[in-house]
């Protein structure tokens, strides 16, 4: 038996076969980037399919939209200002966002009606903004009034709508789902937070993020938006439509996101590589430090990966969403990702304390601070839940650890 990195080797060459024959092969997904770390080594990394129709195989400079995986990104960039002490976990939101003073839960009325609210049982905290307890949901949710009225709105259309400040505003005029603190609900939450950091540091978010977390980790292929120079480097991206399968989503060629946003999302905008993602990674992994960058203190990190949720439950207890991007059961929230906080419950190979999540577009990382390994994942089909690969991959690596 060989290892690399305590790996054993013939093991980890499961996965690009597993890929291929489930997922390649049968045409299910376009491409697969799959990238293993331990301690700081690559041990495992394979590129597998077309970068574009009809094209050239993907490679290491393939950039994929990241989606979700923005959110950690987002939610790093926050904790470093309230490294700063500009900012602090019990902050009402509406002290740095005024917007949001004076928000109400859900009462009746929409669809045509005006809103009836009741006062919260206390206000918005960044805290909830973090984990998800904000009272705030998504437009695709597709379940109560509230998302209605986002989509009617064009909330969350990046695109020649609202900007950033004018989706606060405009959030800040439609209901909460609940009182902050009392139920996870997956929502445009990051996104305010990205508004959060903006106010506070001065710096529109795309700036914040290049000078502050992108370029010390040299991340120089991650962006809002893909530059003339990398568009055709930048894939095409597919969504699942039952009854006919995988259906073009976004070409790479005209893409949307080869043009700047106008509403900069810090919940889902980002474009990256697998090795770019890596870096990040393994800043965390590292306590908040890469090659001698540092962008966030070790005990933050701890902070963050902790569970957040209340009473210590799981998502299953906790989460009204139809949509997320994690099994529920064993499974916390901490300050940015989804925490493992009971394997068992989870029926996954892992750690207690590992942390992680994905993308829409079925991308995927986890970082397992125990075991100190890390994956990344890519490939461009949306929604993430047509199959459950990520969960395979994570079997596949955990029963190669030798």
């Amino acid at each position: 038996m060989s290892s690399a990195a305590g790996f054993d080797k013939s093991r980890l060459a499961r996965l690009d076969a597993f890929v291929k024959e489930r997922y390649l092969d049968t045409g299910l997904l376009p491409n697969a980037q799959v990238l293993v770390a331990r301690d700081g080594e690559i041990a495992h990394f394979s590129s597998q399919g077309t970068a574009r129709e009809g094209g050239k195989a993907i490679d290491e400079g393939s950039l994929f939209r990241i989606a979700s995986m923005t959110k950690p990104i987002t939610s790093v960039a926050f904790m470093m200002l309230l490294e700063e002490g500009k900012v602090a976990l019990d902050t009402p939101v509406h002290h740095v966002l005024p917007e949001f003073k004076g928000l109400g839960v859900y009462n009746g009325g929409g669809a045509g009606v005006p809103f009836l609210t009741k006062a919260c049982e206390r206000p918005m905290q960044m805290v909830d903004l973090l984990r998800h307890t904000s009272g705030l949901t998504y437009g695709f949710q597709n379940r109560t009034n509230i998302d209605a009225a986002m989509r009617e709105g064009k909330f969350e259309n990046w695109h020649g709508n609202l900007d950033l400040d004018e989706f606060v505003a405009a959030l800040g005029k439609l209901p909460l789902e609940f009182s902050p603190g009392t139920a996870w609900n997956y929502s445009v939450s990051t996104d305010v937070l990205g508004a959060v950091v903006q106010r506070l540091s001065g710096l529109s978010l795309d700036q914040f993020f290049a000078t502050r977390i992108f370029q010390p980790l040299k991340m120089d292929d991650t962006f809002f938006a893909v530059p003339e120079g990398k568009v055709d480097r930048l894939t095409d991206c597919y969504t699942f439509v039952p009854g006919k399968g995988r259906v073009m989503y976004d070409r790479g060629a005209e893409s949307a996101w080869s043009r700047m946003p106008r509403q900069l999302s810090g919940g889902g905008g980002l474009v990256s590589t697998a090795l770019d993602y890596h870096r990040f990674c393994q800043m965390l992994l590292n306590g908040g430090e890469l090659e001698g960058e540092r962008i966030v203190g070790r005990k933050t990190l701890e902070l963050m990966t902790m569970n957040h949720l209340p009473d210590g439950g799981d998502l299953a207890s906790w989460s009204k969403s139809l949509f997320s991007e994690a099994t529920n059961a064993g499974v916390g929230f901490g300050l940015g990702f989804a925490v493992n906080i009971n394997p068992a419950a989870n029926m996954i190979p892992g750690s207690t304390g590992e942390y992680y999540w994905g993308g829409m577009f079925s991308t995927a990382f986890f970082v397992d601070p125990v075991e100190k390994v890390h994956m990344v994942f890519m490939t461009q089909l949306s929604p993430s839940s047509v199959y459950p690969i990520r969960r395979e991959l994570k079997t596949l690596i955990y029963s190669a650890l030798v």
